[in-house]
């Protein structure tokens, strides 16, 4: 569905993409996910055909968005950070001013209007102007306009910024039911909403793709976690001279000693622990493999960058 290729672009002397990868597969939900400034929101205009890049190529659904821009668009839903709504019309007119504008003909406009307004909830607030709407029905208005044409591609641009924490759950649910019908491709900072939407996730930090993984990928790790009852003599240089463990980190958790184990690639340490510990008569609490959240992972890149 999306095939990015050495994107770069610059804005004067500031490159803002250097040369950037990824791709998209139909049905899929993809989270763009970086800080403020790292080439999120630049992508996503090039992508949907508002910027054009200085170098590189970008495909949607097979065309090229440089020379088929037109037919592109009419195949991408978009709603940006900052929808350009019209506070003094009514929802129905406003949604009737971007059918007006998507071109949609007259024999199929009433089903596709009755569609985006079901999809949305909005049917109660048809006749609302849009400026005494809650900004949670205003981001469903700007949902609404942006499957209106049912884009094969829809395109978020932190589409919960702002939000209250319900009309974040709203939202999420929202977008998620449109999951299985269109490829979605959610650009954020917030970590969380990106984990509750997201199958997978591209991390750009500077304009660099940092990684690009599904969620659980980028979970694993090789590091296990050893919690003890109470705290044993000589415990991390046993740890240490297990074979794979590369490091040995003390912790606490409950109150109990415990001991994260980092592992080389590939290595299961937690056969060879719970032997160790079955050896030396260890208090065992808990062993486990560890998990990294993606919050975890994201300050590790960042870090590094």
């Amino acid at each position: 569905m999306i095939k990015v290729t050495d994107l770069t672009k610059y804005y004067g002397d500031v490159q803002a993409l250097k040369g950037i990868n990824f791709s998209v597969k139909p049905g899929e939900i993809v989270g763009l996910l970086g800080p403020n400034g790292a080439g999120k929101t630049t992508s996503i205009k090039i992508l949907t055909g508002y910027l054009q890049p200085d170098s590189g190529s970008v495909q949607v659904d097979g065309l090229d968005v440089l020379n088929h821009r037109e037919q592109v668009q009419a195949r991408v839903g978009y709603l940006p950070e900052s929808t350009p709504l019209y506070g003094e019309l009514s929802v129905q007119d406003y949604l009737q001013m971007m059918a007006d504008l998507r071109e949609i003909a007259e024999s199929d406009r009433q089903a596709l209007l009755s569609e985006a307004i079901h999809a949305t909830g909005l049917g109660e607030r048809l006749t609302q102007p849009i400026a005494q709407l809650s900004k949670g029905f205003r981001q469903r208005v700007g949902l609404a306009q942006a499957i209106l044409h049912r884009p094969r591609l829809l395109v978020l641009d932190e589409p919960t910024v702002g939000l209250d924490p319900t009309q974040i759950i709203e939202i999420r649910n929202l977008i998620k039911s449109l999951a299985p019908k269109t490829t979605i491709l959610f650009s954020s900072h917030i970590l969380p909403e990106v984990e509750a939407i997201c199958d997978r996730v591209i991390i750009i930090i500077n304009g660099v793709v940092k990684a690009d993984a599904r969620l659980a990928e980028l979970a694993a790790t090789t590091d296990a976690v050893l919690v003890l009852q109470h705290a044993v003599a000589g415990v991390p240089e046993a740890l240490r001279a297990l074979q794979g463990a590369v490091g040995v980190q003390a912790l606490t958790q409950s109150g109990h000693p415990a001991f994260r184990i980092a592992g080389a690639e590939r290595a299961d340490l937690c056969p060879l622990i719970f032997d160790l510990a079955r050896k030396q008569n260890w208090p065992l609490r808990e062993l486990r493999r560890d998990v990294r959240t993606l919050e975890h992972v994201f300050n590790e890149l960042a870090l590094a960058a």
